[in-house]
């Protein structure tokens, strides 16, 4: 595979993860000797996204920009995977603080040098990332759904009207139909 911004020839990187009663391996194919970027398959970076996986620190010390080539990230990248497919920019978290390439096609996603260490530096562990997350969700959509919900409870007036004519709302107990 050739990489999307300088053309090298990406190097395939394996990596041990633990699993739970064995190890995982997995491939990382990365830039080395060019512009230090990296290729992770549908899946693969949130195995080493955060600072306590051991396998991520190893894949930082192992990728390095070369000085000499320049790097244009107003471009368009192709899926180094995937034939004639342009990846897609889009933020890595809610935090908006890193914005990788992804393709449509297979789900890999390309990181530039210093992404993957940005992206360890974001959340220390999955809760915190899960929190993070209920913040924001709280923070954009939670006045709205409130408001939906408080459309929603009050029964439009013919219902209204239905629990006059409705026997159940008359006779105590648990009948069938009787939801007014």
């Amino acid at each position: 595979m050739d990489c999307p911004v300088c053309s090298n020839t990406l190097k395939e990187v394996f990596l041990k993860l633990p699993s739970s009663n064995r190890w995982d391996s997995m491939r990382v194919d990365v830039c080395e000797g060019g512009c230090g970027g990296m290729f992770f398959e549908r899946f693969e970076l949130e195995k080493v996204d955060e600072q306590d996986e051991q396998e991520g620190t190893k894949l930082l010390d192992m990728t390095s920009h070369e000085p000499n080539v320049q790097i244009d990230h107003s471009l368009d990248r192709d899926c180094p995977q995937c034939n004639g497919v342009t990846m897609m920019d889009r933020f890595f978290s809610v935090s908006r603080n890193v914005e990788v390439d992804e393709c449509g096609g297979c789900g890999g996603i390309w990181l530039d040098a210093g992404e993957l260490e940005d992206i360890r530096q974001l959340y220390e562990d999955e809760e915190a990332k899960e929190k993070a997350f209920d913040e924001y969700f709280e923070n954009e959509f939670a006045p709205e759904l409130q408001a939906k919900a408080m459309e929603r409870s009050e029964p439009p007036g013919f219902i209204k009207a239905l629990r006059f004519i409705c026997p159940s709302f008359y006779i105590p107990g648990d009948q069938a139909g009787g939801a007014y």
